[in-house]
């Protein structure tokens, strides 16, 4: 596409051209500075147009807003999957997940899903000298699977297995059991004289059930989300025992801000990595009183205002210890938005003019712009240049490569196999990606190179195969289509051709990465 077609594009879409200037940018032959430390700060279900400096709402992220200011905000950054599991398994292992088979939405009773002999990317965070801490979100299964993890026991293996030195995490998401705390592999305020039970069959005697127990929830459920009750809420799945274990949500994003803050001051003398996944804004919306209110959108609005915040505690923290100018902060989400995600909490009725996944079509669960492309802020105070745009091609899938790269480490051959080093493109916003392509994962794929995508047909499942038909997907021509209104794969045949047989390749081969 032509320099001037893009100023055009981008101009259009209220960017200006600050992605195409050099001003204030690195040159690409200089040495990168080792970050010291880094800050992976991942959202849960945040799109594209819920922060601000990236959508259509003003006022609803301003610490993020402002914080953005201070780096590069990326504009064409996607998640590997447009729903959790897939992405977080793709980021900590450099796979993508749909090369594992069973590395779908994980049960919360899931047994770990990455090979704790891998390489990972905590791994190779501990190689290069880090110590390595993961809070918050995890949702790649702990222990030995269903019917075989003893909760009341150290659970192993954990995420310790795959390489991080501190874990306080829950087991999936806030909206499956059990809903405890895991520390080290270990519930938090485990009470011997009260064992905790889990399953996904049925229901305990004498516990409350969503649907028997309906008129006295706090939060009702729309679909799904009736099976055991926890602080008032109906979930996903069953669990007995735990009273003293069990979190209350609307002190869960305080919980863990504490404890990523807690990690930065004890380890503030030595190098560290960090993953923050919070909860926000994922499925049961229920923030803290102090934000209830906050937003005229509801119980949604109020926990993208509520990750705002919690983002700002965590920098100001490492502003406190005098660490920012040490620190790489990347933060995005794990993909795309959606709105009505299984309980009445009034975020379709209160959504108003607000657009949580912009101008691009579609939203997680769906292989389409909204579903993947996710908001991407790059801070590294010093470093890198302030209130700048990228328009680079990147994966979340390329976090372990390109952070490796940074502290000075190299994965194995065979590790990693669809991470690519994208540093260059991290630290100065003028830098072309190394990447040409991306593969996105839904309950079916699409595969994106250069400014062409396509959408493998729906009735082909997750990935094509010899005998699947190309011409009966979806070509989009981004550029022009940013919302993918327009199908182009009869007009264009051969393109589809190409990019099928591009993704047949992909698979076929193992790994991506060169």
């Amino acid at each position: 596409m032509a320099l001037t077609s893009r100023r055009a594009f981008l101009k259009q879409l209220g960017f200006g051209c600050a992605a195409l200037t050099t001003s204030g940018s690195l040159p690409l032959t200089q040495t990168p500075v080792k970050p010291r430390n880094i800050l992976f700060i991942l959202a849960d279900d945040l799109g594209w147009g819920d922060v601000s400096c990236y959508g259509t709402t003003p006022g609803l992220t301003p610490f993020l807003d402002e914080y953005a200011t201070r780096g590069v905000q990326f504009t064409d950054a996607h998640a590997p999957a447009s729903t959790c599991t897939p992405t977080r398994y793709a980021i900590f292992t450099g796979c993508y997940a749909w090369r594992k088979p069973g590395t779908g939405i994980a049960q919360g009773d899931a047994a770990l899903l990455i090979d704790p002999t891998l390489e990972t990317l905590p791994k190779l965070m501990q190689r290069s000298g880090m110590v390595t801490g993961a809070v918050g979100k995890w949702h790649l299964g702990m222990g030995e699977g269903p019917g075989k993890t003893d909760w009341n026991k150290p659970i192993s293996p954990s995420a310790n297995a795959i390489g991080f030195d501190y874990t306080f995490l829950m087991a999936a998401t806030a909206d499956r059991t059990p809903c405890v705390y895991v520390e080290n592999g270990c519930v938090v305020n485990h009470d011997p004289a009260d064992p905790i039970e889990v399953n996904y069959q049925h229901n305990y005697a004498g516990e409350p059930d969503g649907i028997r127990d309906r008129a006295s929830l706090k939060m009702d459920w729309d679909f799904g989300h009736n099976q055991a009750v926890v602080n008032g809420i109906g979930r996903i799945g069953y669990m007995k025992g735990g009273e003293k274990a069990r979190w209350k949500d609307e002190e869960m994003a305080d919980i863990f801000v504490d404890k990523a803050c807690a990690f930065m001051e004890k380890n503030r003398d030595k190098p560290f990595f960090l993953y923050l996944g919070t909860n926000d804004i994922h499925v049961p919306r229920v923030p803290h009183p102090r934000f209830v209110g906050s937003t005229p959108y509801g119980p949604r609005g109020d926990a993208t205002r509520q990750f705002d915040d919690s983002v700002r505690r965590v920098i100001e923290k490492l502003r406190a210890l005098g660490l920012e100018r040490d620190t790489l902060v990347v933060i995005s989400s794990d993909n795309g938005p959606v709105v009505n995600d299984g309980y009445k909490d009034e975020a379709e009725q209160k959504l108003d003019t607000h657009r949580p996944a912009a101008h691009w079509r579609g939203t997680k669960y769906t292989p389409f712009e909204g579903g993947h492309r996710v908001p991407f802020i790059v801070v590294w105070e010093g470093q890198i240049p302030k209130n700048q745009r990228s328009t680079a091609l990147i994966s979340l899938v390329d976090l372990g490569h390109t952070f490796a790269a940074l502290r000075g480490v190299h994965p194995s051959t065979e590790a990693l196999p669809d991470s690519f080093d994208v540093h260059q493109a991290l630290l100065d916003p003028t830098a072309p990606s190394s990447r040409t392509a991306i593969i996105s994962q839904d309950w079916h794929m699409s595969y994106r190179e250069g400014d062409w995508k396509y959408v493998v047909p729906r009735r082909a499942g997750n990935a094509p195969n010899e005998k699947t038909k190309p011409q009966t997907g979806a070509l989009f021509y981004l550029p022009g289509d940013p919302s993918e209104t327009t199908n182009l794969i009869a007009r264009y045949p051969e393109k589809a051709r190409t990019l099928h047989h591009a993704l047949l390749n992909a698979i076929r081969a193992g790994r991506t990465r060169p």
